[in-house]
């Protein structure tokens, strides 16, 4: 791999006395879409808060587009050009879908692509059918597309986008891939946390297995596909 986008090593975090990652490593290079997958409560979401910023606890380095983030604060971060969406999506409800994505404005990025409104409308057909409605009367699958959209148009240089697929229907979930094979087609690095593996192969280039706060397994997407054994061992409910 060239020179990481995003380079994590030695990660661990705690919930008060609770050990919840162990040195959890993992690579980016830029333009890759990377998965991290695990069962519920494997310790995904954990990951992608410590590497934001967002875990008060935490120990290890984690560097982001050159920058030791280690110990960098979550707003500090997010202007170095790091994206996060949240699983619980944090729209603002009383704003329309236009104003929500006028929030989350910033310069164009050197290295980035570069996103407008018109051009996140034609990754999301459903967002510019419901431009001036307020982010509180979407759907589910339509806030999560919005706050997608929202962080997109902060130009980031990469994304860390906690479970996409969680909770959403078949309908909304076939097109929450095709957005993100539109993201990464324009060169977009995305790093996202899921359980279902079938999205994650649709979508990503390489996986990261987590179980119990340790890295298990790590790889082409289509070499863990195809690992019945890696499957069974950290997969399987």
């Amino acid at each position: 791999m060239a020179e990481p986008i995003l380079d994590v090593n030695g990660l661990n975090a705690f919930y008060g006395r609770a050990h919840i990652l162990v040195d959890v490593t993992l690579r980016v290079a830029r333009g890759e879409v990377v998965a991290l997958i695990g069962r519920n409560g494997a310790g995904k979401s954990t990951t992608l808060r410590s590497i934001m910023g967002l875990m008060d606890n935490r120990r290890g380095r984690v560097a982001f587009a050159g920058h030791d983030i280690s110990h960098s604060a979550p707003h500090r971060i997010a202007r170095l050009g790091l994206g996060y969406v949240p699983e619980d999506r944090r729209i603002f409800t009383d704003l329309t879908v236009m104003e929500n994505l006028s929030v989350g404005r910033q310069p164009r990025r050197e290295g980035a692509p570069f996103w407008t409104p018109e051009r996140l409308f034609e990754l999301f057909p459903n967002l510019a059918e419901m431009r001036d409605r307020p982010g509180g009367s979407m759907s589910g699958g339509e806030q999560q597309m919005l706050t997608i959209a929202r962080t997109l148009m902060g130009n980031p240089s990469a994304i860390l986008l906690d479970e996409p697929s969680e909770g959403l229907a078949p309908r909304i979930v076939e097109m929450m891939a095709q957005a993100i094979i539109g993201l990464k087609a324009e060169g977009q690095t995305i790093v996202l946390s899921e359980q279902n593996l079938h999205f994650a192969n649709l979508v990503s280039d390489r996986a990261y297995v987590i179980e119990k706060g340790r890295i298990r397994f790590e790889g082409a997407m289509k070499a863990l596909v195809t690992n019945e054994e890696v499957r069974r061992a950290w997969l399987t409910i």
